[in-house]
């Protein structure tokens, strides 16, 4: 039997694409997706007694998520790719759907912990939605769309975290998941409803070996990163996985490079834009996330530690949420500069403006407007960057590849934020006062992690100079 290695093939659809339908309902079931991030962090401090498990195995609800996201991602966006970009976005819909249902019936911590798992494997939602974009959209609707799709990863974030607090204080836990299902169902019905399918598909061979090679070599290295502070950095279980990954990440890109049809294609990766977007994005997403590390403990510690502000975590939601829609509204000014200037102006633009707001945060953090204006910086910064990503890679990979190479893309933010999760928890466990008698992160701690915030987002801006002329966009 043959197979389509390079051309792709149309899939029947019905009618005329709808911008005005298809980009709402995308970019709702992107949010949607997203917005599993924060939705237990108002639970964290009563997981274990909720569950009847311990703090370390309860934290298992947060790392599951994050494991499960970072294998499904690439995995998914391959497959959408050969068999239907809308097929799988459904089936990663329904499965945070189930995933959602199992945690708002768990009373344990097996079945949310599975519940999770299956939430976690959704991530794949977003790049699927900016691969169907550029397959339906007409060019002049591409780049504001696809920069509203990928802001919606830290849209809803932001979002989830206010109203996740706001539901846990005032209703039962359960109906968090309750509600996290329901917004996944009708995501999955309107997708099922007005979206069509792809009208791009590269048939072949799913390389199976190459999924499970990376799986198990992410698997390794994130959960080395989400449990180091656990277990010790320089423990036997911590450096087992760290060289367990990083050799199975050898072995896999050996395979890859041999395989007929790769899960991911290295030579297209290892072309100058797309591997310098990729590692930008890493970059990008440690500095992104410092900022959901600092923020609400500062607004959330005691004030009797002289800078906490002493506020309930829903407040401290509220004064994050806005950053949503600080991302929001500059999804069409990302797509603007990107079209005028090239998504590389627009992708250092976005670090210039994020390491600034990390500047001003180094000496205004003692009010809670002034944390309000700091996170709304960075935030601007994000929504620009987060729209050039997109459009520098797909302008350098075929569009057969699409689904997967923003895919790729996804993931490297996803370690970003993993290894800014790990470098944080490490600063902040390290540098601590004594406040009541419990230890919590001093001042220089949080200062340290905002300077590390600014220097990463430089870095990125170093990176994205190296970015060939103005940066092709698709």
């Amino acid at each position: 039997m043959t197979h389509a290695l390079s051309a792709p093939r149309r899939a029947d659809r019905p009618g005329n694409p709808r911008p005005n339908v298809i980009v709402p309902v995308l970019a709702f079931s992107g949010i949607t997706v997203s917005l599993m991030q924060t939705l237990v962090v108002p639970l964290v401090p009563a997981l274990p007694k909720l569950l009847g498990a311990t703090a370390a195995n309860a934290a298992w609800a947060i790392t599951a998520t994050l494991l499960a996201a970072a294998v499904a991602t690439p995995t998914v966006g391959r497959l959408g790719d050969m068999y239907g970009k809308r097929r799988m976005l459904l089936i990663s819909l329904v499965t945070m759907v189930a995933g959602s249902v199992l945690c708002a019936l768990a009373h344990s911590l097996a079945p949310m912990v599975l519940g999770r798992l299956l939430q976690g494997l959704a991530t794949g939602v977003i790049p699927l939605g900016i691969s169907i974009m550029r397959d339906e959209l007409p060019a002049e609707r591409l780049g504001g769309a696809t920069a509203l799709m990928s802001a919606s990863l830290g849209v809803g974030g932001a979002l989830g975290l206010p109203a996740a607090a706001f539901i846990a204080e005032k209703s039962d836990w359960h109906v968090l998941f309750w509600a996290a299902g329901a917004l996944g169902l009708v995501a999955a019905v309107l997708v099922k409803v007005l979206v069509p399918e792809s009208s791009v598909r590269t048939g072949g061979r799913f390389d199976l070996p190459g999924a499970i090679g990376l799986s198990i070599a992410l698997l390794c290295l994130l959960l080395a990163l989400s449990k180091g502070a656990e277990w010790g950095w320089t423990s036997g279980m911590t450096s087992g996985l760290v060289v367990a990954g990083l050799v199975t990440l050898l072995v896999w890109g050996w395979w890859e490079l041999r395989a007929r049809q790769p899960l991911v294609d290295l030579r297209t990766t290892a072309r100058r834009q797309v591997l310098l977007t990729n590692l930008a994005s890493v970059v990008f997403g440690f500095a992104m996330f410092a900022m959901s590390l600092v923020i609400p403990q500062l607004l959330q510690l005691p004030a009797e530690t002289g800078y906490g502000l002493g506020q309930t975590i829903l407040a401290a939601g509220l004064v994050m949420a806005p950053n949503g829609l600080v991302m929001m509204a500059m999804s069409p000014v990302s797509a603007w500069i990107s079209r005028t200037r090239g998504p590389k102006v627009t992708l250092m633009a976005g670090a210039l403006v994020v390491a600034s707001g990390y500047g001003m945060g180094l000496v205004m953090m003692s009010a809670i407007w002034q944390l309000m204006v700091i996170s709304c910086v960075i935030a601007a910064g994000i929504g620009l960057a987060y729209g050039a990503m997109p459009a520098l890679v797909m302008g350098a990979v075929p569009v057969s590849e699409t689904a997967a190479a923003n895919s790729l893309n996804t993931l490297m933010r996803s370690i970003g934020t993993s290894v800014s999760s790990a470098t944080a928890g490490v600063v902040l466990a390290n540098l601590t006062i004594q406040v009541g008698g419990a230890a919590v992160p001093a001042l220089s701690g949080f200062q340290i992690v905002l300077g590390i915030g600014a220097a990463s987002s430089l870095l990125a801006f170093a990176v994205a100079a190296f970015l060939p002329g103005r940066g092709k966009a698709a």
